[in-house]
């Protein structure tokens, strides 16, 4: 009978949802939803100290905004609940898988004061972090000393025991087989002194308990995979398959921060990404697809993850890149979606009696990102100062004195025109265009300049002059031609 997968994303509410923990929950829900399997929702709240307040709302809303629907979590049991961590500790679970292994010899009380771990001498992990090492004192306690310690209420913590000599050995899926010499790893602790869980302890004990099979992590878990491998030997449990991910970085290959403006998820809604963007873009942050394609949806996602083409090296995180990405996605937007999501930042930049969805489809294709908007629209409210030199323009074969021709030549037409739609009006410049044996973009140039006072518009001169309407229009015209009469007197 084949295994069902089953993958986890286990968040601690200590901050918003960083890039790397969105990454983590979008690579679980792929391997899983490509393998049929199932995704669960767990919330790791055991750190009391860093908790935060809303990261838990945090986490539920972004999922829920890039469509990774999980299968089980705190809101929908599958039989394996709770699936919060204070909540399971409520029936002494975790004591209870503690003091299993001090009976086996796996673990053992350890009632130091800080002031004596204090006094022990700092040494580093395998990946030269400094960390203080202890020293296996409490091991050598007796059961009456043990138990007298107990009864004066001392306070304790309970701690792993590593062996000093050999090995631990694991394999990943990614970084393959990896080995740890035992003098590197430190008797990590499982118990806190306030009763509570570590992280890495309680993860175990929950992920052989709700049946996970494969465990998605960033590589800075890589150090403390060892430690998980001798609880799982301990207990007598199979090991799960683990899949570590490359670390991220910034353009600088620093590891990204929250200074950087892009660490988290919400940071990049707040910049006006779409979420389907993000996700497109996270799942590219160390995973390479077998063809180049590089935008998705999350279906596509589902159907072409294969973890085993996640990289071992580091996955720089390129905000140019992931506009493009976002930019895509609004061309592929139904134009109605887009109009919804863009007519805040429409309303706020654009004020006037102006279609609105007339203004979103304008910018859909031309813009990045949501605040994009304003610099393609900032000139309906308020004509910008510019220089004449606008009016040059080798491809439409403009200049300020060809401009000034045109515009004085198409001046009386439109103020004559009664129909201002697009089609009449392009009709019309169209016309004199041919009559004065010139080409459309010759004509078409100098009135969106004076239109716009910018070299790039959203719309071509006819739909400018739709849009901004008759008298709006003229007066816009009649200011380019005397800034080209005056400039041109100046020469």
């Amino acid at each position: 009978m084949t295994q069902t997968i089953r993958t986890r994303f286990a968040p601690s509410p200590t901050g918003f949802m960083h890039i790397g923990n969105l990454r983590t929950a979008l690579y679980s829900y792929l391997l899983a939803k490509h393998e049929d399997g199932q995704f669960v929702l767990r919330i790791e709240d055991t750190d009391q100290e860093r908790y935060v307040e809303g990261a838990t709302d945090a986490i539920y809303r972004a999922l829920a905004q890039t469509g990774l629907e999980y299968d089980e979590g705190p809101d929908k049991d599958g039989g394996v609940g709770p699936y919060v961590q204070s909540e399971r500790m409520k029936s002494g679970l975790y004591m209870d898988y503690a003091k299993k292994l001090i009976d086996k010899g796996e673990a053992y009380y350890c009632f130091c004061t800080p002031e004596r771990l204090a006094s022990l001498k700092s040494t580093t992990d395998a990946d030269g972090n400094p960390f203080q090492a202890y020293d296996k004192h409490c091991l050598s306690l007796t059961k009456e000393e043990i138990e007298q310690h107990l009864a004066n209420g001392d306070p304790f913590v309970i701690r792993l025991n590593i062996p000093n000599e050999g090995e631990t050995s694991f394999h990943d899926e990614i970084y393959g087989d990896i080995s740890f010499p035992n003098s590197e790893l430190d008797d990590m602790i499982l118990i806190k002194s306030d009763g509570f869980p570590t992280y890495n302890f309680a993860n175990v004990i929950d992920d052989h308990l709700q049946g996970i099979t494969h465990i998605v992590r960033g590589n800075e878990y890589l150090s403390s995979s060892p430690k998980y491998n001798r609880l799982y030997q301990a207990f007598g449990w199979d090991v799960p398959v683990y899949v570590h991910c490359p670390l991220i970085t910034d353009e600088n290959e620093k590891k990204l921060s929250k200074r950087s403006g892009h660490a988290s998820y919400e940071d990049l809604i707040a910049q006006g990404f779409l979420p389907e963007a993000v996700l497109n873009y996270v799942a590219l942050l160390g995973w390479s697809p077998t063809d180049n394609q590089e935008i998705f949806s999350l279906d596509e996602l589902v159907k072409a993850f294969d973890y085993h083409r996640i990289n071992k090296s580091k996955a720089v995180f390129d905000l140019t890149k992931m506009k493009w990405i976002n930019g895509e996605h609004f061309k592929a937007m139904d134009p109605e979606r887009f109009y919804q999501m863009a007519e805040p930042y429409l309303k706020d930049f654009v004020h006037g009696d102006y279609d609105y969805r007339v203004l979103s489809e304008m910018v859909r294709t031309r813009v990045l990102t949501f605040p994009e908007i304003k610099d393609q629209l900032d000139f309906i409210d308020v004509l910008p100062d510019y220089d004449a030199e606008l009016y040059r323009h080798k491809k439409s074969k403009s200049n300020p004195e060809v401009a000034l021709e045109v515009l004085t030549g198409v001046l009386p037409l439109l103020e004559e025109q009664e129909d201002y739609s697009n089609d009449a009006l392009f009709a019309l410049l169209k016309d004199y265009a041919v009559g004065h044996e010139q080409k459309n973009a010759t004509v078409m140039w100098p009135v969106r300049v004076a239109l716009s006072g910018k070299m790039s518009t959203p719309g071509g001169a006819t739909q400018l002059l739709e849009l901004l309407g008759k008298d709006e229009s003229l007066r816009r015209i009649d200011r380019g031609i005397s800034m080209l009469k005056d400039t041109l007197n100046q020469a």
